[in-house]
């Protein structure tokens, strides 16, 4: 066979479009397509290209950003594709749906994720390098090409968009910045992330904690504004369920003391003649030591014991029923009629 020899135009006309014209060597053997049919078409100034090890591209010149996505997952992907049963066509009709390919064992991560999920601060597909796809660690795969192959224990429930497997957002804001070596990238990470409405900052220290990346001078200092921005936001929405659902005013910010004895603790918000306080639970997994979260306990059990109630609230929950939270403060507030009078306090600014 030579370069211009006739190939069988039957299969090749089917598969045009196929999977956005991304296949691998197995996907065209399922067709009728040979080795040598595919090597000589994937010859210098031919009409194929091989992106990846056994993924080809069935037309020439750069691929677009969506065809790259397709070939790191075709190439990653423990079964990408399943051949169809003798007789159903390959390709179905123009007026029918296009089914969307299953990629098993393969999720994309890292920037090109972040990207899908919609960050302005990640860079457009097509600048990056490599394209980050995670695979279970017992594959035997490498990186190729675009294709980074980050192997993990466990494969993280995938997102999809566009109908592909995208990991979820702080899974891939770990495997982003991993990569990262200067701070105010990850910064803008970490921070759009939580301005967006993507993610909680714990669900991030988490993930960042498990990838044993919280030891990095440039991610920790990133971390601690993603958390100061975290609770900037929570406030925010306290102020937001007081003033909507008409909650008598607290005193905001208040350290409580006994008379003349210790100091008790702070507040997000107290109503002192009701004895009820409200505080935002915004710790973040993997920053805090034993002693602290003791500390934390002992506090909300010593101000139980002076009869005062304490509400915790999370950003999450403010985030997502408001109103809710509010009805639980206002139930709380309703409530201390029906209780022993708390002991008396010194509320002072924080």
């Amino acid at each position: 066979m030579n370069h211009n020899t006739p190939l069988s135009s039957r299969p090749l006309s089917r598969l045009a479009d196929v999977h956005r014209r991304v296949l691998t060597a197995a996907q065209l053997r399922a067709q009728g397509v040979t080795p040598a049919e595919t090597n000589e078409r994937c010859r210098q100034g031919g009409p194929w290209q091989q992106l990846l090890p056994g993924v080809y591209l069935l037309h020439p010149g750069p691929p677009t950003s969506e065809e790259r996505l397709h070939a790191v997952l075709s190439y990653a992907a423990r079964t990408p594709f399943r051949a169809p049963a003798a007789g159903v066509p390959a390709q179905p009709n123009a007026d029918e749906p296009r089914a969307t390919p299953h990629y098993a064992d393969a999720v994309i991560t890292g920037l090109a994720a972040l990207t899908l999920h919609g960050f302005s601060s990640a860079p457009p597909l097509l600048s990056l390098d490599t394209i980050d796809v995670l695979v279970p660690r017992m594959r035997r795969l490498r990186t190729a090409g675009c294709a980074r192959v980050i192997r993990t224990a466990s494969l993280p429930t995938p997102s999809y968009v566009t109908g592909l497997p995208v990991a979820p957002v702080p899974r891939a804001l770990a495997d982003a910045v991993a990569e990262l070596a200067d701070v105010e990238p990850v910064r803008r990470l970490l921070t759009e992330a939580v301005r967006g409405g993507h993610t909680e900052p714990a669900s991030v220290v988490r993930e960042l904690a498990q990838a044993r990346l919280l030891n990095r001078p440039h991610v920790a200092d990133a971390v601690d504004s993603l958390l100061a921005e975290g609770r900037a936001m929570a406030e925010d929405q306290l102020y937001r369920m007081v003033r909507e659902f008409a909650l008598p005013d607290p005193a905001w910010n208040v350290d409580l003391r006994l008379p003349g004895g210790p100091h008790l603790g702070g507040l997000d918000a107290y109503w002192p003649e009701q004895a009820v306080a409200v505080e935002l639970d915004t710790r973040a997994p993997g920053r805090e030591d034993d002693a602290l979260w003791s500390e934390y306990a002992r506090k909300r059990e010593t101000l139980e014991r002076l009869g005062i109630t304490v509400v915790h609230l999370t950003p999450r929950k403010l985030r997502e029923s408001l109103e809710q939270q509010a009805a639980v403060v206002r139930t709380a507030l309703m409530a201390s009629s029906d209780r022993d009078p708390a002991a008396y306090v010194v509320v002072l600014p924080r």
